[in-house]
């Protein structure tokens, strides 16, 4: 079977017509394209503003500078050195009690996921990956499962090798099916999801493999999280979903589970878990994104069944969810996120876009104010990736699941691992990206290395 990553990728089959002509005619450089989120007004309100997301690269600060915090130290060692250093660490586990693994786990894993080094680590891929599944295997403790597990996503992203999937998917497979981690269940399970996630989109795996981990993430979904031992554990379920979409963004033929799935998702828009249902939505108004794309490029009516009419009134009652067993904050982050998957059902659009109108032109700026009276135009796609002097527009569903699990993995050194790695940078690519002005020099501090800076408006 041809590798998922390299077909997806270098086909371009998952960038929509209208992306690959954009793409012919400007100078960008990013994914796949998909649409939906905001009701129409006259003018866009304090909530269309979406919350910014930093991306800093200061949690390594203490593992890469020297102890006194002093960078001008001539015997500095440069991230690279030290990863080396923590890679020997790691490998060498004799004698080790499960606090001295987990110290090994997390210096390798913090580092790598600030200052990725695709040839440092490929150098030792041979013996890093069957060390890692060994700790997951041994169960010696949970945390050490679990930085073991979040090893295994940043070894994966980092390098993008082909061989590691189907090393690892069996492994991680049956650490989310088990039941015998106690407290740590739910984490363990919610990281091996994500851990497969990511090892089938870019670690080799198949496209056929990606179709049997959708099939058991819906299982997963349908069953309320039973399936695996994790009933009615909204995080767990969420998880799965989030997985859904990520993986699905890299397949060009969704047609035949897309009812099944269309369903599953359905089912979970009635919830309790806020996560779930916002997770659920934007599953859906992917699929439709997909159904869409497929009939503008082939003239072809997509083969899924639902009733349309009773999934947007569906979708809009959440639009105004008012419940008080609910927070605020998650009333807002349900209506947010809701009122964009329903822009995107009844107009086309992707997620993030205001139907909010203003005047194409500044009638300040010269001329007579009746010349701009009929010139008005939407404000369009609000959500934007900022990293330096890059801004990637997030204007469709498959993009915006691929930079949901990259900040969910990468944190604040996403903007690194954008720059830096050209894994990370195939998942984002297809989008439409615009050049700010010149990126802003790197500072030092005494207390460490300021990174490039990523926001999401």
């Amino acid at each position: 079977m041809p590798d998922l990553r390299k077909k997806i990728f270098e086909s371009g089959k998952t960038v929509s017509r209208k992306a690959r002509s954009r793409q012919q005619s400007a100078q960008a450089s990013p994914a796949s394209s998909r649409g939906g989120s905001r009701a129409p007004s006259t003018h866009a309100s304090d909530e269309e503003d979406l919350s910014d997301y930093e991306c800093e690269d200061s949690l390594t600060s203490s593992i890469v500078n020297s102890e006194d915090g002093d960078e001008a130290n001539a015997n500095l060692k440069s991230p690279s050195e030290v990863l080396h250093g923590h890679i020997v660490d790691l490998l060498d586990q004799k004698r080790d009690s499960g606090q001295d693994r987990e110290g090994k786990l997390t210096a390798y894993t913090e580092l790598i996921r600030h200052h990725p080094s695709a040839d440092e680590v490929k150098g030792q891929m041979g013996e890093i990956i069957p060390t890692l599944l060994k700790t997951v295997r041994g169960r010696t403790t949970p945390q050490g499962v679990l930085w073991a597990l979040k090893a295994l996503m940043l070894t994966t992203l980092t390098t993008g090798a082909e061989n590691i999937h189907d090393l690892v998917y069996p492994t991680l497979k049956a650490i989310c099916q088990d039941s015998d981690f106690d407290e740590h269940n739910e984490a363990i399970k919610m990281a091996a999801i994500k851990a497969m996630s990511i090892s089938t989109m870019c670690g080799g795996g198949s496209v056929a493999a990606a179709e049997e981990f959708l099939e058991f993430l819906i299982e997963i979904i349908e069953s309320d999280g039973h399936v695996i031992d994790a009933g009615d554990i909204g995080p767990v379920v969420a998880a799965a979903l989030n997985a859904w979409g990520f993986v699905a963004s890299g397949l060009d033929d969704l047609e035949e589970e897309s009812t099944e799935a269309l369903d599953a998702f359905t089912e979970q828009l009635e919830s309790i878990d806020v996560d779930v249902q916002v997770a659920a939505g934007s599953n859906i108004a992917l699929l439709l994104e997909a159904a869409r794309e497929y009939e503008e490029e082939t003239g072809e009516t997509w083969n899924m069944r639902y009733d349309q009419d009773g999934l947007l009134r569906r979708l809009t009652a959440l639009t105004r969810e008012s419940s008080k067993s609910i927070s605020k904050k998650e009333r807002r982050q349900l209506h947010a996120s809701f009122n964009s998957v329903v822009t995107s059902v009844e107009h086309g659009k992707g997620p993030g876009y205001s139907t909010a109108r203003r005047h194409a032109s500044n009638p300040h700026t010269g001329g007579n104010k009746a010349d701009f009276r009929e010139e008005y135009q939407e404000y369009g796609y609000r959500q934007k990736l900022r990293i330096q002097n890059i801004s990637i527009v997030i204007d469709s569903w498959s993009l915006s699941a691929r930079l949901e699990m990259l900040k969910s993995v990468l944190g604040s050194g996403l903007a690194n691992h954008y720059l830096n790695n050209p894994v990370v940078r195939d998942l984002l690519s297809g989008a439409r990206t615009e050049y700010l002005s010149a990126p802003q020099k790197t500072h030092q501090s005494a207390h460490g290395k300021k990174a490039a800076r990523g926001v999401l408006d």
